[in-house]
């Protein structure tokens, strides 16, 4: 299993590209939507070809990351992007990283939807001698170094930071987990560390709503009529939570009261909401890490040695947040 490890690896540079124009965004065979830049190796050679596989635009950090993405990974900064929106579908994903081995990229970099199911296509990727960097999420997968590095938050150190706040202000909880993608890094990791903390017990029921805040609405109206006396919602992010607000107060209740709210993310619209006292903490999962991305494929693509892994730096929030806090966000 494939799981973030400690170390450094170098790697030989690999052929220039070309200088490529922007084209707008299309969709693909596969149902995904990409947006191109055309031409081929042989150019002025003076940019870096990244093919970017994003896993789709299930929420508020999702877009936010994907803006970050695009607006660091630019000509003005040596990058040729070709970006790919996979739509949360793992078949588009992998038609997208096949579609940039054909393409002859640089380097590939993608955030995987799901951990497994990706033997097959990073072994192409392998046998094609492009390097991988793995952006927010990862992989568990029998190829043996299927990637260069590894750039995201911790996921499980997040679940453990809900937990103890859970643990520490509300230890006789009985807790419903909304959780994300099943399969997904972010709801294995974050389950792991946050079930770690309380305990199983504490726990009274679970259930996916997909990271996005309909299917959160819909998962906690179905739990608030299996569970009449769970008190306490961890949400794995905030647009469940979001939709977890909804079905709350359509059940005549009130969020941040009578249900505490955990979530993970603190996007602009989770953070307003715990300054509105619905939600209660909630956990940072920062998606604006761009410049570090292009960062580490510089380093890739010049051969020189990078981290395994880089951990974005997350922080937490609680109802004492100010106005101008959120405000001066940036997602």
């Amino acid at each position: 299993m494939i799981r973030r490890k400690f170390a450094k690896v170098g790697l030989a540079a690999v052929a220039a590209v070309s200088a490529l124009t922007l084209a707008a965004c299309s969709s693909n065979g596969g149902g995904s939507s990409t947006e191109t830049t055309a031409g081929g190796n042989g150019g002025d050679g003076d940019l870096i070809k990244v093919g970017f596989s994003q896993l789709g635009a299930e929420s508020g950090w999702r877009t936010a990351n994907t803006e970050s993405v695009k607006a660091s990974l630019t000509k003005e900064n040596g990058i040729d992007l070709i970006f790919v929106d996979a739509q949360q579908k793992q078949e588009n994903q992998i038609k997208a990283l096949r579609d940039f081995i054909a393409q002859d990229v640089d380097i590939i970099a993608f955030s995987p939807v799901i951990e497994t199911g990706w033997d097959e296509v990073l072994q192409e990727i392998k046998d094609a001698e492009i390097p991988v960097v793995l952006v927010d999420r990862t992989v568990d997968t029998t190829v043996e170094d299927p990637y260069v590095t590894w750039i995201g938050a911790d996921f499980r150190l997040e679940g453990e930071m809900a937990g103890e706040w859970v643990k520490e202000n509300y230890p006789d909880a009985k807790i419903f987990e909304l959780q994300g993608t099943l399969g997904s890094g972010a709801q294995v990791d974050r389950e792991a560390g946050f079930g770690e903390v309380v305990g199983a017990d504490a726990i009274i029921g679970k259930a996916t709503g997909n990271f996005t805040r309909a299917e959160g609405k819909t998962a906690t109206e179905a739990a608030l009529q299996a569970y009449p006396d769970l008190n306490l919602i961890f949400a794995h992010n905030d647009d469940m939570g979001l939709g977890a607000i909804e079905a709350i107060e359509a059940a005549g209740k009130k969020p941040g009261e009578d249900i505490i709210i955990v979530t993970v993310d603190a996007v602009r619209d989770g953070l307003q909401a715990l300054h509105d006292g619905k939600f209660n903490f909630v956990v940072e999962c920062n998606p604006v890490f761009g410049d570090q991305i292009v960062d580490l494929v510089k380093k890739v693509y010049a051969g020189e040695e990078v981290p395994k892994e880089t951990i974005v730096v997350d922080a937490t929030f609680d109802q004492s947040i100010t106005q101008e806090e959120i405000d001066a966000r940036l997602y």
